[in-house]
Formats: structure tokens, C-alpha cells, sequence
């Protein structure tokens, strides 16, 4: 007969893999868990921006993050959404998809 400590061993791993798999499945199905963006950029930087990707609130991040894939680089960099020039290229991309 197994003993209890054999048992509570058994299912401690068994919990433990789950818990690790689940992980990396949210991960592997290109889900952030958490903000990607630490600092932002607020100088206008506008002309060098070749694509914008905007997140909204989620439950992994409160702050809206606007990121910026660099034309030249291919880098992403975060933008101040508070920013005058952020917020009037966000509304030039808005008014673009509406027509």
C-alpha cells in the first residue's frame, strides 16, 4: 500500500505540471500576462513609425499601450498616449478605418 507522503508527492507534481503547462499555452497563444510597455516615448518621432499597435485596458495591464514598430529598425517603442502628436496620429489611423 502506498503511503501518504507517496501520495502528497504525487499529487503536489501533478498540480505543479499543470500549472506549468497552462502557462505556457496562454504564452504559446501570443497572450501577455502582464504590461509591455515600462516607459514611453513622448518626443515626436512620427515619420519613422511603419506600424502602430494600440492595447487597450486588459486584465493583465491597466494602462492603454500604444507601440510603435520603427520603419528602419524594425524596433518597438512605446508611445505616451497622454502625448498631442500620439493622440493625433492615433485619430488620423481611427478616421482612416472608417472609410
Amino acid at each position: 500500500m502506498m503511503s501518504t507522503r507517496v501520495i502528497a508527492c504525487s499529487v503536489g507534481l501533478l498540480l505543479a505540471c499543470l500549472v506549468v503547462s497552462e502557462g505556457m499555452s496562454l504564452r504559446s497563444l501570443g497572450m501577455e500576462q502582464h504590461c509591455r510597455c515600462i516607459g514611453t516615448e513622448n518626443k515626436a518621432i512620427g515619420r519613422h513609425i511603419e506600424k502602430v499597435e494600440l492595447i487597450p485596458v486588459n486584465s493583465h495591464c491597466d494602462n492603454i499601450e500604444i507601440i510603435a514598430t520603427m520603419k528602419n529598425s524594425g524596433a518597438e517603442i512605446c508611445l505616451d498616449p497622454k502625448a498631442p502628436w500620439v493622440q493625433r496620429v492615433i485619430k488620423k489611423i481611427m478616421t482612416n478605418k472608417r472609410s
